[in-house]
């Protein structure tokens, strides 16, 4: 049944409400303990009256059994004294009073029904042992007491199988005693707690209406304040420090809402650069081609110069184009990894051969130091980007006579690929810069050697796509060096850097 009731308040709106959570939480924590004292209190008062009026009848039974073997009241029940006593008791406490001998036969019943009876009972025989017994009857109302009734011998009955002062059992009363009055008072009680309890329920219901609101109110302000900010009001951040958990949700989306701008600078930037980058040479074609047509009986040396110019800046525009549609095919959210066991040197050497005839161009030296044979698992494509940027870059911003050393080590887990340049070094204030895109440290030094400001964009996302991690270390006019590394097997992950 409760099963049923949480998917039915799973299925309505409201079952999803916090307000309404809060509100039946709330109420059910003033609610259940008021329902919990109230029956607590009612059954402690029970207990307890029932106990006072025990303790009461007792007290009375025990002057009546002193008074009977005074008396003699079980050998002569004669005794106006004890019948009047018996009688009084029985109407104060609307009960029944049996006084039973030894031979367990009633001698007095108030009731004037059982006399001269045998009467056997647990109770009784207990009771001719000299224990008392209580038994409280709720359904019917009423409690069974017994109480010994003892004779002490005296001097002058003493004997030798019974001296002096010996207590002796000589009958047993046999008292029934009616609670109606506690039920009664019980009753008054219930109803006056009840009406206390609905006017609590009230009262619960109402305040529990009201934090609700009051609880939920920071959480409106959170949702309130995105509205403002998706709506396009505002770009401010949120401040909601009302609880932790506000305070959480608010920072969460305060760094979202950061990101989010960041993205968007970084977008229009690289729209800005992307754009300016493609027009550069386009614009420079147009005035070459202008400066052609313009003239005539162009001779053909003025010709061919001016055409090689406009190849070399068409040759730079596809450049840039070819590194834009690398740098969007290596976007995370849909870049694919062809993933293969790749020898590790071997590629790096076929690459460094690729690239010696740039190297000797420029007078650079290429060394590649190989501390142990490395087989990983990586897209061989990919890998040779990585390696081609960082070796290239090298040589380009070498100086003269200068050196490129590429080192392979492993362990266990990872293979690195350090790539050392004497070249001119980077600025330190530049160094958290370089893989942004069309970002140039020396802007007309890499335009003469044809830099685009995308290659190390391009290296850093095929790392991360290898989930490994890129670092730099550099000083300007000793050189550059670059630690790449990747985990061995696809299965490991390293911290992105």
């Amino acid at each position: 049944m409760a099963d049923k009731i949480i998917k039915f308040l799973k299925k309505l709106r409201i079952g999803r409400s916090l307000k309404f959570r809060l509100f039946i939480i709330i109420c059910l924590m003033g609610i259940i303990p008021s329902i919990i004292i109230r029956a607590g209190i009612l059954e402690n008062y029970e207990d307890r009256a029932v106990e006072v009026r025990t303790s009461d009848v007792q007290t009375q039974l025990k002057i009546i059994a002193n008074h009977l073997i005074t008396y003699n009241y079980l050998q002569d029940n004669s005794s106006e004294v004890i019948g009047a006593e018996l009688e009084q008791l029985s109407n104060l406490y609307n009960g029944r009073m049996l006084i039973i001998n030894s031979n367990l036969r009633v001698v007095k019943d108030t009731y004037g029904i059982s006399e001269g009876k045998t009467i056997i009972s647990e109770e009784v025989i207990r009771c001719m042992k000299g224990v008392n017994t209580v038994n409280y009857d709720e359904v019917n109302g009423f409690i069974e007491i017994t109480i010994p009734i003892i004779e002490t011998i005296s001097a002058k009955m003493a004997a030798e199988d019974m001296p002096e002062g010996t207590e002796v059992v000589r009958g047993v009363m046999l008292t029934s005693v009616s609670t109606d009055s506690i039920a009664m008072t019980l009753e008054i009680l219930n109803r006056k707690a009840l009406i206390i309890e609905y006017i609590m329920i009230f009262c619960i219901l109402a305040i529990a209406l009201l934090l609700a609101q009051v609880l939920i109110r920071p959480f409106g302000r959170v949702s309130k304040s995105i509205s403002e900010i998706k709506e396009g009001y505002t770009d401010d951040p949120i401040s909601v420090p009302d609880y932790l958990e506000t305070e959480h949700i608010v920072d969460a989306f305060n760094g979202l809402l950061k990101r989010m701008k960041t993205l968007d600078d970084s977008r229009q930037e690289f729209v800005a650069n992307v754009s300016h980058e493609l027009k550069t040479p386009i614009t420079s074609v147009k005035v070459l081609a202008e400066s052609l047509l313009a003239q005539q009986d162009v001779p053909a040396e003025l010709y061919q110069e001016f055409m090689k110019d406009i190849a070399e800046e068409i040759e730079r525009e596809d450049k840039i184009i070819n590194d834009l549609l690398a740098i969007v095919k290596l976007d995370k959210s849909v870049a694919e990894l062809n993933i293969s066991a790749v020898d590790i040197n071997e590629l790096t050497e076929i690459i460094l051969k690729r690239l010696r005839p740039i190297a000797r161009k420029n007078n650079v030296e290429v060394l590649l130091v190989s501390k142990r044979e490395v087989v990983a698992e990586v897209d061989e494509v990919k890998m040779s980007l990585i390696l081609t940027n960082l070796v290239e870059n090298a040589i380009k911003y070498n100086r003269e006579q200068g050196t490129v050393e590429v080192t392979l080590d492993a362990d266990h887990q990872f293979f690195t690929i350090q790539v050392s340049d004497t070249g001119i070094g980077i600025p330190q204030e530049c160094l958290e810069q370089i893989y942004e895109r069309f970002y140039r440290v020396d802007k007309s030094h890499s335009r003469e050697i044809g830099g685009t400001g995308l290659g190390l964009a391009i290296t850093r996302n095929a790392v991360l796509l290898h989930r490994g991690s890129i670092k730099v270390d550099s000083k300007e006019g000793e050189g550059t060096t670059f630690v790449v590394k990747i985990p061995l097997t696809r299965g490991l992950t390293q911290t992105k850097s």
